[in-house]
Formats: C-alpha cells, sequence, structure tokens
C-alpha cells in the first residue's frame, strides 16, 4: 500500500506556453512540488478561497459545502491518489467516513475552502512531483525518472518565474 504524503497549495500559477491555470502543491516538510493543471473554472474557485475573497453569488464549490453542511457533513480531508497521463484524480473524505472519487481540482477547490488535510499518494508524488534543491531550483526527481523530466522542468522554472498570482484576477 502507498504511503500519503502531506501536502499543501503552494499558489495558483498560469502555464505562459499554453495559457492554463496550474496549482503547485508543496509537500510540507520537503522539497517536492506538483504541478496539477486545471481548468480555469477550478482556478479562480481555488485563488478566491486561498485569497479570503467572497464572489457575489457562491461558487459551485460553495454551494456543494453549503448542502455538504445541510447533510450535517463535513469534508475532512482529501487524497491525490493517482494519475494517468496528465489527469490526476482524487478523492474527498468526509466526518463519517464518506468518500467520494473527484477531479483532482475539484477536490483541492474543497480543500481551499475547508482548510482541510491534503495528502498525494508517494506514488503519484515520486511519478510527477518535481524536487526543489537548495538553491531554489527545480531538478528531476531521480535519475531515469521514466519521463521528459528535463524540458519539463525547465517549462515549469521558465512558467514559475513568469507568473504573478494577479494573473487570475478579472
Amino acid at each position: 500500500m502507498s504511503t500519503d504524503v502531506r501536502m499543501e497549495i503552494a499558489g495558483v500559477r498560469m502555464d505562459v506556453p499554453t495559457g492554463q491555470p496550474v496549482v503547485v502543491l508543496r509537500e510540507v516538510g520537503g522539497p517536492r512540488r506538483l504541478p496539477i493543471w486545471v481548468g480555469t473554472n477550478e482556478a479562480t474557485s481555488i485563488v478566491f478561497a486561498l485569497q479570503g475573497i467572497e464572489p457575489p453569488r457562491p461558487l459551485t464549490h460553495d454551494l456543494l459545502l453549503s448542502v455538504v453542511a445541510e447533510l450535517g457533513r463535513s469534508v475532512t480531508g482529501v487524497v491525490v491518489h493517482t494519475v494517468e497521463d496528465t489527469v490526476f484524480h482524487a478523492a474527498i473524505s468526509f466526518d463519517d467516513a464518506t468518500v467520494v472519487d473527484a477531479r483532482a481540482s475539484d477536490a483541492l477547490a474543497l480543500a481551499a475552502r475547508t482548510a482541510c488535510p491534503i495528502r498525494c499518494a508517494a506514488a503519484v508524488l515520486d511519478e510527477a512531483g518535481l524536487v526543489l534543491s537548495a538553491d531554489g531550483e527545480l531538478r528531476e526527481q531521480a535519475p531515469g525518472t521514466p519521463r521528459e523530466a528535463e524540458a519539463q522542468v525547465r517549462e515549469f522554472r521558465d512558467f514559475l518565474d513568469q507568473v504573478d498570482p494577479e494573473d487570475f484576477q478579472s
């Protein structure tokens, strides 16, 4: 069984080449980062929650949490448990031990609103994570990692150098 690693949302950035938002998770107490490309609506929802912005009308994730609360439940955690190609899958846990599968972006939007623990399966972090070295440089996790790590690290580094949180405010 895979061990889960505690993560936190480091921020939401804009991938300059593609124009697609990226949620960056940071390993708590560790050097690894996990970039998860998400949709614009989910990115906006996460940014609003992280910055404490209350939209004039509730967003979909706010509605879901209202429904959960009216049913007498609360979200207790999310786990990013699988990555297939570049698609991340997650699970949302509730206080009655119910677990619901979700897109990682939706699970993270709920976590941002509830401050519940975020975890990532170690296997997912090993496969898709990037390591932040002591000098702040991103590098591939291990020699021979079966992916185009060097190009991805370079592209991600360029992206992080050029993006600001304001890129997501409308």
